[in-house]
C-alpha cells in the first residue's frame, strides 16, 4: 500500500466538509497573492465566465499547484497524483462516462463502500452527487489536476467513447451503413461500366452525345447558381472587415470557447501552430485548445513532446475503433472532453486572425438562436510558392469571397469548410456532431444543419492556411473532397422526398448543384473541352447527331460560362491582398484539368474504399503570414 493511501479521509463521512474560506482569501492569507491581485482577478471574473483559479493562472498570478493546494484546503479534500496512483479499470462501472466528462471527475478508489472521486472542480461535486442519486451519498472528493483526470478518463472509458464517436450520428443520416453493402456497390459499378462500354462500342456517337447533354446540363446548373451568387454579392457585398482592435464587444460575460485541432502524422507543423495560436487575444482563461491525436500516431506525439505547451492547450489521444481513422471521428471523440459553450475547429496549418474569437463570440451573442454555425473566410499564406499555389488562392478567393457569401445571402445551403468553423455547442450535440465515416464531414454537417432548420452565417474574419502546391498531393486532396461530395449527395438523396420537404425547392436544387453537379463538372470536364476541337475543324459528335445549331449553342454557352468564371475570379482577387494575382486568373483553365484526374480517383475510391481518408500533408510551407 502506498503512503498516499495512508492519508485518506475517513470513509464513514457521508458529506464533504463545507468550504472553510474563499479560494482568493486563502491565497492572500498564505502570501501567494496580494489583495490587489485578488481584486484584479475578481474584476476579470465579472466579465469572463471562468473559475477564479483559472483566471489567476492565466494572468500569471499563481501556479496550478498553488490553486490545487488551495482547493484541497478549501474543500478539506486530499490532493492526489493520479499518475502515481492510477484508478483501477474495474471502477469504470461506478460512474457513467458522461457524468465524469461533465463534472471534471474520475472514480479513483473504493474504500469500505465509499467511492473516492478525483476532481479538478470540487465546486461541482455536489451536482455530481445529486445526479448519482442514492449512490452519490457514498462518494467523497479528492483533488487532482485536470490533465491527469482527462488522461485517466480516456484510459477507463476510451473504448466506450471511441465506439460512440464512430457511431454518433444516427444511421439514417450517416454513410456508415455502406460497410455491409460494399459488394453490391462494386457489382452495380461494374454493371454500369460494362453498360457504358457496350453502348460506346455499339453506338459511339449517341453515347457521347448523351454524356455531352448531361455535362451541359450540370454546367448550366453550376453556371446559373454561380451567376446568382455573384450578382447577389456584387449588389450586397459583405461589409469590410474591421481593422484589428476595432471589435467592439457587447457588455456580456464572455463564454468559454473550446477549439479542436485534429492532427495526424504532423512532424513539421506543431511549433508553427503553437506560435500562431499564441497570438490570439481572447482571454486565455476562457480558451481551451485541444490538439486531437490518433492513439497510434507516434510521429505527432514525438513532435508535441518536444514542444512546450501553454496551460490553455491540452492533448487528447483518440483510441482505435474498428480501424477507422478519420478527422470527424477524432472530432466526435474530443468533443466530449471540451467544456466550452462554443466549439470551434481549426486545421493544423491554420493561422487565424488574433481577434477571431472575439468576433465569433460577439456575433453569437447578437445572432438569433437558430444561427448554429459561423463560418470564417479561408485564405492562403503561401500564395507566392508556385503556379499551383497562385491558382489555388484564386480558386479559394472566388469561392470564399464571392460565391459562398452570395449563396448564404440567397438562403441556399452552405457546404461548410473543414476549418474556421464555430458552433453553438448545444446545437452541435443535438445534431450528434459529425458523421465519422464521411470524408467531407463539413459539407455533410452543413446540409444536416439546414435540414434541421438551423442557419449558417459567414463571418468576415480570415484564417490563413497552407495551399497544397504540389500536383499529386493536390489531386489526392481534391479527390477526397469530390468523393465526399458524392457520398454526401448519396446519403441525403436516400429519400429525395424527405430532403425536398426539409429544404424546399430552391435549396433542394441548390444541394443538387453544389454536390452532384460539382462532381459532375470535374468528371465531365474533358467532354466540355471537346468543344475547342471545333476551332480546328474537327467534327463534333453533337453536330453529327443533333445538328450543328445545337452544337454551336452548347459551345457558345460553354464559352460564356468560362468567361463568367474568369470574370468572377478577377473580381474576387481585385482587393488589396490579391491584386497581384489578376493576371494569373487567365492561366486557371490550365489548372483545373488536375480536377478531372481527382474526380476519377475519387470515383474509384467511392466504389472500393469510400471511408479512406487521403490525408493532406502539412508543413511543406511553414512560414505563416504575419
Amino acid at each position: 500500500m502506498s503512503n498516499l493511501r495512508l492519508h485518506l479521509l475517513d470513509p464513514q463521512v457521508a458529506n464533504p466538509t463545507p468550504p472553510q474560506q474563499p479560494l482568493g482569501r486563502y491565497l492572500v492569507n498564505e502570501g501567494i497573492i496580494t489583495a490587489a491581485d485578488l481584486v484584479h482577478a475578481l474584476e476579470l471574473q465579472c466579465r469572463i465566465d471562468a473559475p477564479l483559479g483559472e483566471i489567476m493562472i492565466s494572468e500569471g498570478l499563481v501556479s496550478r499547484a498553488d490553486v490545487l493546494a488551495a482547493l484541497s484546503h478549501q474543500h478539506n479534500a486530499q490532493l492526489i497524483n493520479l499518475d502515481d496512483d492510477p484508478p483501477p479499470q474495474h471502477l469504470a462501472h461506478c460512474l457513467p462516462a458522461a457524468l465524469c466528462l461533465k463534472f471534471y471527475a474520475v472514480p479513483w478508489m473504493d474504500v469500505d463502500d465509499t467511492l473516492l472521486v478525483a476532481t479538478s472542480r470540487p465546486d461541482l461535486f455536489k451536482k455530481l452527487r445529486t445526479c448519482m442519486g442514492p449512490a452519490g451519498q457514498r462518494m467523497l472528493p479528492v483533488i487532482s489536476e485536470q490533465t491527469q483526470i482527462q488522461t485517466h478518463l480516456s484510459r477507463l472509458y476510451g473504448a466506450e467513447l471511441a465506439q460512440k464517436a464512430a457511431t454518433r450520428v444516427p444511421a439514417a443520416e450517416s454513410c456508415r451503413t455502406w460497410e455491409v453493402s460494399s459488394l453490391s456497390r462494386k457489382i452495380w459499378a461494374s454493371g454500369i461500366a460494362v453498360f457504358c462500354l457496350l453502348t460506346l462500342v455499339l453506338a459511339p456517337l449517341w453515347t457521347l452525345t448523351v454524356l455531352m447533354i448531361w455535362a451541359f446540363m450540370t454546367l448550366m446548373m453550376s453556371t446559373a447558381l454561380k451567376a446568382a451568387a455573384f450578382w447577389s454579392q456584387i449588389l450586397h457585398k459583405l461589409p469590410d472587415r474591421p481593422e484589428a482592435g476595432d471589435v467592439k464587444m457587447a457588455p456580456f460575460r464572455l463564454p468559454r470557447v473550446s477549439i479542436l485541432v485534429p492532427l495526424l502524422q504532423e512532424k513539421e507543423i506543431a511549433g508553427a501552430l503553437i506560435t500562431r495560436l499564441a497570438r490570439l487575444t481572447y482571454p486565455k482563461s476562457l480558451l481551451n485548445v485541444v490538439l486531437v491525436l490518433e492513439q497510434g500516431d507516434t510521429v505527432t506525439r514525438r513532435t508535441i513532446a518536444r514542444t512546450d505547451l501553454p496551460e490553455w492547450i491540452s492533448v487528447i489521444e483518440v483510441p482505435e475503433a474498428n480501424g477507422l481513422t478519420t478527422k470527424p471521428r477524432a472530432l466526435n471523440y474530443a468533443l466530449d472532453f471540451c467544456h466550452g459553450s462554443i466549439i470551434g475547429v481549426w486545421d493544423a496549418e491554420d493561422a487565424p486572425e488574433p481577434d477571431q474569437l472575439e468576433r465569433v463570440v460577439n456575433r453569437f451573442q447578437q445572432a438569433p438562436e437558430n444561427v448554429a454555425c459561423l463560418q470564417g473566410i479561408l485564405d492562403y499564406y503561401n500564395t507566392q510558392t508556385n503556379w499551383i499555389s497562385r491558382c489555388f488562392t484564386i480558386e479559394y478567393a472566388t469561392w470564399w469571397r464571392m460565391i459562398l457569401p452570395g449563396l448564404a445571402r440567397l438562403g441556399f445551403v452552405i457546404p461548410l469548410g473543414g476549418t474556421t468553423l464555430f458552433f453553438r455547442r448545444d446545437i452541435l450535440e443535438k445534431l450528434c456532431g459529425w458523421d465519422a465515416h464521411n470524408v467531407t464531414e463539413d459539407a455533410d454537417l452543413g446540409v444536416r444543419l439546414a435540414r434541421h432548420g438551423y442557419v449558417t452565417e459567414l463571418l468576415p474574419t480570415v484564417t490563413h492556411e497552407e495551399a497544397n502546391c504540389r500536383a499529386w498531393p493536390w489531386v489526392r486532396q481534391r479527390s477526397r473532397w469530390l468523393k465526399g461530395f458524392l457520398i454526401t449527395w448519396c446519403v441525403h438523396m436516400r429519400n429525395p422526398a424527405a430532403l425536398l420537404r426539409d429544404l424546399g425547392w430552391k435549396r433542394f436544387l441548390g444541394v443538387q448543384t453544389l454536390l452532384l453537379a460539382t462532381f459532375s463538372q470535374f468528371a465531365c470536364a474533358p467532354l466540355l473541352w471537346s468543344f475547342w476541337l471545333t476551332v480546328f475543324g474537327v467534327s463534333h459528335p453533337v453536330a453529327l447527331t443533333l445538328g450543328a445549331p445545337v452544337m454551336w449553342t452548347m459551345a457558345v454557352c460553354f464559352i460564356v460560362a468560362e468567361i463568367l468564371t474568369l470574370t468572377i475570379s478577377m473580381v474576387a482577387v481585385s482587393g488589396r491582398e490579391h491584386r497581384h494575382l489578376i493576371g494569373w486568373v487567365l492561366t486557371t483553365p490550365f489548372y483545373f484539368p488536375m480536377g478531372a484526374l481527382a474526380a476519377y480517383k475519387g470515383l474509384h475510391e467511392f466504389i472500393v474504399s469510400p471511408f479512406f481518408w487521403d490525408k493532406t500533408e502539412h508543413g511543406v510551407h511553414v512560414k505563416s503570414k504575419q
